[in-house]
């Protein structure tokens, strides 16, 4: 047997690896609340521990094993499919007990077994995920993959399932009926549909993406026989563009199949309501303790080392494409050039100060005074100058798809190194990108990710910082 077969044989294990080692944990957590509680169903204890067992088949139907399936899920998925899970288990557990018991357990136990499990079963599941992504990294549990399409959609296809070597994908050929001339993989180009029944069965095809554009054609009809016939699973990849966002549904019209744009979470008026509401406490708190203590000595810094203001304000498109004044510790000598052009990396412009105060991020600080004032959130798209939204605008498809929802002090595209100064187009088309993706597939656990990987690398210091 090859090394690659018994590597996949090993991988199978993993979803069963995965589902033994959360129901060990309940009962882990189970025994540690028992110890708390040592006078706990004396008389039902053997009852209670198979109930904790039997509820979590209730996690097993739930899961299906999508976890490990869904290879490239986000942590902050993981986190929110976890405290489901645990809210399955105690709906069946408590139900249980209420009809098996024969002594009443206190209300105290329930809330401690269940608090802790709310701890643990989040932090085990992204303990537990990376160390599956580490197992991939060294070659294990993967997926192979071959992709019909040699242009665009399939070259970002390829991107991003090489984007992370944890996901386990190993792309082997790519299929058209001819390579294009400056096709980015044509050193995989392995042939036409012709040759891909023969590719898939000798080199044990799992997955097959058709990115070709012409789906009503007989050409996927044969790739999806194909598929079929050797046990491979088949995905449609529109050709969308990037910059619409990954946020599509699938729905039917009779018997025609339409892909319809997911709508802005935040029209929910209760994911706005608890987004607003985060953000008027945060911004509370912050401002009526940190903050002072930030900015007494900021300010008499900024003020002994140039002169000129302690803030800095300037209009910056908001909300609905309305502007605001977005507020700043200044961070350069008074000039009449602030709206019109951007920080650059030896600008002298700036002050000695500023440039420690850009580097670690405490220039941004007295935004969350336009948090309080519901001008901007604490996460959301950054807010661009007037000069910036009225360019961008013309160049960028989508690009005021970014005002839908209050721009924010950090965001999505910030935390994975899209900030600082956009000289090439590029480089703002990829943050409209990262912008859109947040709106479309925005969370309150997902927020909370990208403050805490904010704070990481301020901490850290801002390499794009300028």
């Amino acid at each position: 047997m090859s090394a690659d077969n018994r590597r996949i044989r090993l991988g199978r294990y993993l979803r069963l690896c995965y589902s033994l080692s959360d129901l060990l944990l309940f009962n882990l957590i189970f025994g540690l609340a028992l110890w708390l509680f040592p006078d706990v169903a004396a008389d039902d204890l053997r009852l209670m521990w198979v109930m904790v067992s039997v509820s979590y088949m209730a996690i097993l139907v739930r899961n299906r094993g999508l976890r490990l399936k869904d290879r490239t899920i986000l942590l902050d998925r993981v986190v929110a499919d976890s405290l489901i899970n645990v809210g399955v288990h105690a709906l069946f557990f408590l139900s249980l007990c209420e009809l098996l018991a024969r002594t009443p357990i206190p209300l105290s136990f329930y809330l401690i077994y269940y608090a802790m499990m709310v701890v643990a079963l989040p932090v085990w599941n992204i303990v537990s995920r990376r160390l599956v992504k580490a197992y991939r990294r060294r070659g294990f549990n993967f997926t192979r993959v071959a992709i019909v399409g040699a242009n665009r959609t399939a070259e970002r296809l390829r991107d991003e399932l090489d984007s992370d070597a944890g996901f386990g994908y190993r792309t082997l050929g790519f299929f058209d009926e001819k390579c294009p001339d400056g096709f980015k993989y044509s050193n995989q180009y392995s042939g036409t549909i012709d040759d891909l029944g023969r590719f898939v069965v000798e080199n044990k095809i799992d997955q097959i993406y058709y990115t070709l554009p012409d789906e009503g054609s007989r050409s996927m009809q044969r790739v999806v026989k194909i598929a079929d016939d050797n046990c491979a699973e088949f995905f449609l990849v529109p050709p969308a563009d990037p910059s619409l966002g990954r946020g599509f549904t699938l729905h039917r019209i009779g018997a025609i199949t339409v892909l319809a744009g997911r709508r802005n979470p935040l029209k929910n008026p209760f994911n706005a309501g608890v987004k607003r509401a985060f953000d008027l406490v945060a911004s509370t708190i912050f401002l009526c303790t940190l903050y002072p203590l930030i900015y007494i000595p900021v300010a008499i810094a900024i003020k002994l080392t140039s002169p000129g203001p302690v803030y800095f304000k300037q209009k910056r498109t908001g909300y609905e494409g309305r502007s605001f004044n977005c507020y700043k510790f200044r961070t350069m000598h008074v000039n009449k050039d602030a709206d019109t052009c951007q920080a650059t990396a030896n600008d002298k412009r700036k002050t000695r100060l500023g440039d420690i105060l850009r580097r670690t991020s405490i220039d941004e600080l007295p935004q969350f005074i336009n948090v309080w004032r519901g001008d901007m959130s604490i996460v959301g798209p950054r807010p661009h100058m007037l000069k910036h939204t009225e360019d961008y605008s013309k160049l960028i498809d989508q690009y005021m798809a970014r005002h839908i929802v209050k721009p924010g002090i950090t965001g999505w595209a910030q935390v994975n190194g899209y900030r600082g100064i956009t000289d090439q187009l590029w480089k703002m088309e990829r943050r409209v990108e990262y912008d859109v993706w947040y709106i479309e597939n925005w969370t309150f656990l997902l927020d909370l990710k990208i403050i805490v990987r904010t704070v990481i690398n301020a901490v850290h210091g801002e390499r794009n910082a300028f």
